[in-house]
């Protein structure tokens, strides 16, 4: 029987065949020594993120110790519905859409950095900064503080081999965080200002209000979770064409197929894998029973390679087509509030490098993971331009 510890780094190394070994011969894998069961087949996951009332998410969505701020993510209907509604009134389509030229335009200015160079990192020169320069625009957090914020987030989502605990180092960052957005959104309260974290502030729907501490925990959710997923799934994404070439070459020749590769990057390896719940009731799947109070991971990126859904699931093709939908961005009343943000800067991103590098290539002796329960990418990617 295969063993599965989302905290080793043999794991992070290459998950999809234990993935499939899981799909096949344990579905409902059972893991006694860190206590949890974990789901592997699309269809088993899609079933659990639509049904929140066995499957829910208030005691956390990782394996370790929930977050004590309200947050959308650890929040069941009731609240979940009204946190939601909230946040949409301030998350509009519209203020997304008009991020572009800021994207456009940021992205730029690091591809000129690199001018001259033969050489780069991907990551730390690209891919990293890019969407912290975003979101940090889209919050009003002033440039001075993004280095220090990123390396608070960065902190917060590291693990340590073989061990399910935040670190030392990731308890400080959160507390450093907190504090640093409760003094945010208390100067945001003092007067008007034209940026996301005031329109949160001020957001409004049928006399209710979001709270300091509601408030503080969407920012929280946003610098960390939309800093660091684009950021990996970018070079996931690079690291794909140049390990698929037809690919690559689909997209040089016509940028329009740009929106077809991120969606295929999302299927194909996504920067979020997993996501935990609790089960509130028993449940009987594949001949094992799951109690409740159990935790439960649903593994979004082995259901994405479900080859009962998927035609060559290993194969990254942007030719693909879509009966059925990925789960990157989870699916349900939790599906990703930033799924069209993701898209935007994927977009703009792939869009200025590929106009300027299209044929840069990617030193893989040289790259170094990211260690984290869910998340799925590189810290340096050394690039030749």
């Amino acid at each position: 029987m295969v063993r599965f510890n989302p905290y080793s780094y043999e794991f992070h190394d290459d998950p999809f065949p234990i993935y499939r070994q899981l799909r096949d011969d344990a579905p409902a894998y059972r893991d006694d020594e860190l206590g949890f069961w974990a789901l592997s087949r699309y269809d088993d996951v899609v079933r659990a993120l639509h049904d929140p009332d066995t499957f829910c998410s208030r005691f956390g969505i990782t394996l370790e110790a929930g977050n004590p701020l309200p947050m959308m993510l650890t929040a069941d209907p009731p609240d979940h519905t009204a946190l939601r509604r909230l946040v949409s009134r301030a998350f509009t389509p519209r203020r997304v859409a008009d991020l572009e030229p800021t994207i456009r335009a940021l992205a730029r200015n690091y591809l000129d950095g690199m001018l001259g160079q033969s050489s780069a990192d991907l990551i730390v020169d690209y891919a990293a900064p890019l969407p912290m320069d975003v979101i940090s625009r889209l919050l009003g957090v002033p440039e001075a503080d993004q280095e220090e914020l990123r390396g608070w987030s960065d902190a917060l989502l590291h693990r340590v081999e073989g061990e399910m605990d935040v670190t030392p180092a990731g308890v400080d960052a959160a507390y450093q965080l907190y504090k640093y957005f409760s003094a945010f959104v208390a100067e945001r309260r003092t007067g008007p200002r034209d940026d996301f974290a005031a329109a949160l502030v001020t957001a409004e729907s049928g006399g209710e209000r979001l709270t300091n501490d509601q408030v503080v925990g969407f920012l929280f959710l946003l610098i960390v979770a939309g800093n660091e997923t684009t950021t990996k799934l970018l070079g996931n994404c690079l690291l794909a064409m140049q390990r698929f070439p037809s690919e690559r070459a689909k997209v040089i020749a016509d940028a329009d197929r740009i929106p077809d590769a991120v969606e295929e990057i999302l299927r194909f390896e996504g920067s979020t894998q997993m996501m935990a719940r609790t089960l509130t009731r028993e449940v009987e799947l594949h001949g094992r029973t799951m109690p409740v109070g159990d935790k439960v991971l649903l593994l979004l990126g082995s259901g994405n390679r479900d080859e009962r859904v998927w035609d060559r699931p290993d194969v990254y093709d942007i030719d693909r087509s879509w009966p059925t939908h990925h789960v990157a961005f989870g699916h349900g009343i939790h599906v990703c509030l930033g799924a069209a943000l993701a898209r935007l800067e994927m977009r703009v991103s792939l869009e200025e490098y590929l106009a300027r590098y299209p044929g840069y290539e990617i030193d893989e002796r040289a790259l170094e993971r990211v260690h984290s329960g869910n998340v799925r990418g590189y810290s340096r990617m050394p690039i030749r331009l």
